[in-house]
């Protein structure tokens, strides 16, 4: 793709443009505006199967929108959670969780990964999105993302409401946060150390503990006397 970030931080918008005949798979909800001759194409992405995994197993949208230029174009992305952007060059597998996929390549596979109790990233259940073959993975996250690069045997832990992205080279683990005190007192939880080689990606702010925090100030309605 051929993309800019605008306004990086809490309100990005990702611009991405193309030339007659150039298209980008994009998240439902997220477009923002266009620009020139587009044509919007809205279909079961993958297929029919792939696409109820998706929905039923991923929590994503069963349709994708593909954007396609009949000459030269503009499209302005953004997701529905205040937070940045993030265009990842796939290198064979990248996992997503399912809140943060927001557009990528037309030649990128999609699918849905099973990884065990062990991927059950905090409010996001036990699957993930996968993607792999060739081309670019516009990722949102809740906040600031950051990227880090491990190191072969490279150690690196991140609550797991923080997780955003991360190579499929890269080994995991989802274990409690210190003992019993600490995981039920300690206010973290889970955690997920990865171990290197390859990518991850983390966002500054917790997506779950917010809408905790959000329903904790909503007034308890009591019965009707």
């Amino acid at each position: 793709m051929k993309y800019e970030i605008v306004l990086k931080g809490s309100y990005a918008l990702l611009k991405v443009f193309l030339s007659i005949g150039e298209s980008v798979v994009v998240e439902p909800g997220a477009m923002v505006y266009m620009k020139g001759p587009i044509e919007v194409n809205t279909s079961a992405t993958g297929g029919v199967w792939k696409a109820l995994k998706r929905a039923i197993l991923g929590g994503e949208n069963f349709f994708m929108n593909t954007y396609i230029s009949r000459g030269e174009s503009e499209v302005g992305l953004a997701p529905q959670l205040p937070g940045d952007i993030d265009v990842i060059p796939l290198k064979d597998v990248l996992y997503v969780q399912s809140t943060s996929f927001l557009a990528c390549d037309p030649s990128v596979e999609m699918d849905v990964s099973f990884g065990g109790l062990k991927s059950f990233f905090s409010g996001e259940g036990i699957f993930l999105l996968k993607f792999f073959g060739y081309g670019d993975v516009a990722v949102s996250s809740f906040g600031g993302i950051k990227s880090i690069e491990l190191k072969p045997g490279e150690e690196f832990t991140v609550d797991t409401g923080h997780v955003v992205a991360f190579d499929g080279t890269v080994k995991w683990n989802v274990r409690t946060f210190g003992g019993l005190k600490s995981t039920l007192f300690g206010g973290e939880g889970l955690v997920c150390t990865f171990t290197g080689p390859g990518r991850i990606y983390v966002q500054t702010r917790n997506y779950p503990a917010f809408v905790e925090w959000i329903k904790s100030l909503v007034p308890r309605q009591t019965g009707s006397r």
